[in-house]
């Protein structure tokens, strides 16, 4: 085979050779990637304990890397004991529930109670999360505490916020095993890489 002396010539068919191969290439390397998710959990209530452990849990078991960072509030998902989530119907845009118990007709009402009502009852807010966690029974959903360790179980990577730490008085002892402590600098690379990035 003669190859072409002109550099002009030379140019116009390695361009060429690319524009055939790269794109195989590419999509072989898209193919053997796996995907990843990072997670920003900010909130510490029953309800939005949910939404992070279970997204993570369920990419995990599809085969992604997973990370979920936990600050502010949000650090409550990774103490020890989080029997006392509660769920805050104040304010909540989400409420009303239907009730979980009592016949049909009784648990298909929507109770819509006027926020002046949940803010000046007395353990309204202890009512609203024996509801939940009552309904969350009913239906056979895990607890939080499942999915927390079925998202280690998985290997989904928890990342407690050291600075919020620091900030409301804790320590690692306070938190379950396996927790890795940094700052917002070291998890940002994570996101910025992630096919899929979160914030809850």
């Amino acid at each position: 085979m003669n190859m072409p002396t002109d550099q002009t010539a030379l140019d116009a068919l390695i361009r060429q050779r690319l524009d055939e191969i790269l794109p195989q290439k590419l999509e072989e390397l898209q193919a053997s990637k796996t995907p990843s998710m990072t997670i920003i959990a900010t909130k510490g209530t029953l309800d939005w304990a949910y939404p992070p452990f279970i997204l993570a849990s369920t990419a995990a078991a599809l085969g992604w890397n997973v990370s979920i960072f936990f600050t502010f509030y949000g650090l409550n998902l990774l103490k020890k004991d989080i029997s006392d989530l509660k769920v805050s119907p104040l304010g909540n845009p989400g409420m009303p529930m239907k009730m979980p118990f009592g016949p049909d007709w009784f648990k298909g009402i929507n109770w819509n109670i006027p926020n002046i009502v949940q803010a000046g009852i007395p353990g309204f807010e202890s009512m609203a999360t024996m509801l939940m966690k009552q309904t969350i029974k009913n239906n056979g959903v895990a607890s939080i505490e499942e999915l927390r360790s079925l998202s280690q179980e998985a290997d989904v990577k928890f990342i407690g916020c050291q600075m919020t730490v620091d900030l409301f008085g804790f320590t690692h002892g306070d938190f379950i095993e396996g927790v890795e402590y940094a700052g917002a600098a070291t998890f940002l690379p994570q996101a910025q890489k992630a096919d899929v990035s979160l914030f809850m």
